[in-house]
Parts: C-alpha cells; structure tokens; sequence
C-alpha cells in the first residue's frame, strides 16, 4: 500500500528515486508552486546554504538532491520533480524535507495537491500522499512529506504543515535567519476567483517525465533521465527566492566550482579576482620568494580586511595555502602584504586533500575530510621558540573550531565526529597527520583528546 494520510509513514528502498510534487490544474486563479528540499541533520536544520535545493541552486553539493524541472499530463496536471539518491547522502544528514511555497495565492486555491516517489530503477511507486482540502487554506508555504533515516535504511513520512507566516517561518523553522521585507502594496485589482476545488484529491497515476521551461511536451516513458544542464521551469517567485540574499549565509561544506584564477606580483598589491566566484568557501594556494612576513587577507566592500588572514606566514620562499569565505557581493579581492615575487592562486575547494589518508606538508595547508568518526594522529616539529601549530575545523559556520594547538615539536591525538568539514593548517614547519579508525561514542566530542585505551593500536 503506497497511500498514506497525514502523519503516515511507511519504508522506501535505498535505490534512487524521483519525487513529483503534483498540483491538479494551474492557469488563472491558481497560485504558482514552486518546490523545494532542504537537508537536516540530527538536530532538525539545515548545516548551510547548499543545504537549500530549489529553482536558483538545483543540484546538491554531493549529487545527492537535484531539482530536474516541470512535465505536464494528458489531463492537465503539473508536476514539479526532484531526483534523490540515498546512496549518495552524507551520513550527518538524517532528513529530506520536500516542501513549496505559493506565489500570488495560497494552497486553498491549489487543486489536488499531493506529493509521490517513483523509482527510477522499476518504475514502482514508492509513496503517495495526498493533501486533504481542509488541510491546505491560507498557508503560502507548505511541507509535504520527509525522507528520514530509520534502522539502516530510509522512511517517508506524511506531513502535511503549512505556513500561514510563508517563506520566513518556514525558513526560520530549519535554521536561516530571515530580515523581514517592506510588504508590498495590496493590487488595485482583485485576482480573479480561483476554480473549484474537487471534492476529493484526485488519484496518483503515473506522470510524463519532467522537460525543460523552453517545452511543455511528456518526455517519453523510455527516457528515465534528464540532459545535463536541461533548465528548470520558472514562472512564478522560488521558493525562499525574494530571502535568499538576506539569509545569513551560512557555508558550504566543499563550495561550488568556478575557474581558477592566478595573479602574480611583487611586493604590497591587491589581488582582484576576476572570474566570477560564487558564494562560499574559495582555496587560495601562494607561492612566495622571499624572506619577509607574509600576509594574505580578504578585504570587504568597504575595503577593509576581514580576519583572520587567509595566510599568514614567516617561512622563506615557502609554498601555502589558505581558505576565504568569500561572501558573493561583488569579486573577491585579496590584500597581498610582503616582499619579494609571488603568484597567488584561487581554486574551489574540489582540489583540496583529502585527510581519510595520511597527509604531511611544510606550512599553511587546508585539507577535507567527509567520513565516519576517527581519530587524527598530528605530529610537527620545529625547534624554533616561536615555532608554533595550529589545526582548526570550519564546518556549519564561518566560525573555526580550534581542535589541537602546539609548540615547536609535539604531538597529539584528537577526535573527529562523523560528517563533512574543512580542516586548516596553520603552522611554520613540517607537519603529519594520520587518520586512525575508532569505535564511535555516542558522548565524544570533536577535538576531544580520545581516552588512552582509544589510542591504543
């Protein structure tokens, strides 16, 4: 039995699904719908902005979730869809929340609302509900159902709640902070009166497969997957389109792709980055000769510098390299101060080292990690007095997390809780760091120094 009411739930399989949020007419008197999902960890919220899933960011950062476009049926309905891949979803994020907003009316005036998942791989539907006449009135944002993990495997629930506050209560319910905006002006001509609902939700049969805005023709049965780059249909506002500028940006866990960028100099200068850089976390790699204190630090629309530095560094003729939160208003521009040549380098975050192996370098590194628990095994050595080591995690905000710092030589086990991070070196001297595989304590803490029986190998 694949239909359910409010508050049911029932199992789905790991394998790669479809979703199709379903409206049962639209034209004139009936709202647009736009869908969304948003990606929870355990505590109910979303870990950052790449998180959202909608019309203007359509694909997760991990391929997990994306939102394909639009398809119409023989008898007039619309379905919106999203493709999920439970296979590929990270392992701290326990729910999928498939939600949508209403431009110009509310889900009162949406006909035969209702959601369903579709394998890809049979064809089977997985899950269908359909949202009761009394359950949708004056709500402008509305979630339907969640995928949530359950023993192993996945469930989809029923949920049915609406948001008579809109895309800001909905928002603020899973983690963004919302500036409100000035209301606009009441038209001067009422909307025309939206049709008859119909007295009961209509049934699920199978829909066409979704097609681009340029198109409203059913893609044939046969064609299960969409072109790359195929554009989504937009007609109506997104779903937390009008906020998503004002949210408070929270980062990516491993940032978008752009193209790389180099700029070579001597001496004081300001590095403009001239490829257009997404916001998020950016890497920027330095080569330097010389025997000065160098600094790299990234400067804000009134031109001054944001800390900490992106590097900062006392070695001679040393290679580094940093991170920036680059916030997307505007290029990104980088302050260089030092002298001597050097070339500064900006790359994404996809060509950073990955720490579930053994890693070493000498100076400033930043290296991913997006794994089960374990523990890192650090060893530096400097014999300097004022050598010093530092590694810090950047994970849910744009806060680092100090997790070890150490003098000249020393070395140290720490913990690192499961899930996706960034990890910054920032040191003068060699450096190692070896991932040992524990056994996960539902009390352990990242940074945490692991007990002595946990080191033992």
């Amino acid at each position: 039995m694949t239909q359910i009411i409010k508050g049911g739930n029932l199992p789905v399989s790991g394998e790669p699904m479809r979703v199709a949020v379903v409206r049962g007419a639209d034209g004139p008197g009936v709202p647009e719908i736009d869908p969304a999902a948003l990606l929870l960890d355990d505590s109910g919220r979303v870990r950052g902005r790449s998180d959202l899933i909608f019309y203007n960011q359509r694909s997760h950062a991990a391929s997990a979730v994306a939102l394909l476009g639009h398809a119409r049926s023989e008898d007039g309905r619309l379905a919106d869809w999203l493709e999920i891949a439970p296979g590929r979803v990270e392992p701290e994020v326990e729910r999928i929340v498939i939600a949508a907003s209403a431009e110009g009316g509310t889900f009162g005036e949406v006909p035969g609302l209702y959601v369903e998942a579709v394998s890809t791989v049979t064809g089977r539907r997985m899950a269908v509900y359909s949202v009761d006449d009394d359950d949708a009135t004056t709500e402008t944002a509305y979630v339907l159902g969640e995928f949530y993990r359950r023993d192993g495997g996945w469930k989809f629930r029923a949920v049915g709640q609406g948001y008579d506050s809109g895309l800001p209560g909905l928002a603020t319910d899973y983690g963004f902070t919302v500036e409100e905006e000035e209301p606009e002006a009441e038209p001067a001509v009422a909307p025309p009166p939206a049709p008859a609902l119909p007295e009961a939700p209509p049934p699920a049969p199978p829909l066409p497969e979704p097609v681009s805005a340029e198109g409203t023709d059913a893609v044939p049965e046969a064609a299960l997957a969409l072109p790359a780059g195929t554009p989504v249909s937009k007609t109506g506002a997104p779903l937390l389109g009008t906020f998503t500028k004002r949210l408070n940006r929270l980062p990516t866990d491993f940032g978008p792709d752009f193209p790389v960028f180099s700029q070579e100099g001597r001496g004081e200068d300001i590095v403009r980055v001239d490829v257009p850089i997404p916001a998020g976390f950016a890497v920027v790699d330095v080569e330097r000769v010389g025997d000065s204190v160098f600094d790299v630090t990234a400067l804000n629309h009134r031109n001054s510098e944001r800390s900490p530095s992106v590097i900062h560094s006392w070695l001679e003729d040393f290679n580094g390299r940093g991170l920036v939160d680059h916030d997307g208003n505007g290029p990104l521009r980088l302050r260089v101060k030092g002298r001597g040549e050097w070339k500064v380098t900006v790359s994404p975050v996809s060509v950073l080292r990955d720490v579930s192996e053994r890693v070493e370098g000498t100076g400033p590194d930043v290296l991913a990690y997006a794994g089960p628990a374990i523990d890192l095994a650090i060893r530096h050595r400097n014999s300097r007095d004022e050598a010093w080591f530092r590694l810090e995690s950047v994970r849910r905000s744009a806060s680092r997390r100090v997790l070890y710092t150490g003098y000249k030589s020393g070395r140290s086990t720490v913990a690192l809780t499961r899930g996706a991070r960034l990890l910054v070196v920032s040191c003068d001297s060699p450096w190692s760091i070896t991932p040992r595989e524990v056994t996960p304590h539902p009390n352990r803490r990242e940074g945490e120094i692991p007990p002595f029986w946990k080191r033992l190998r």
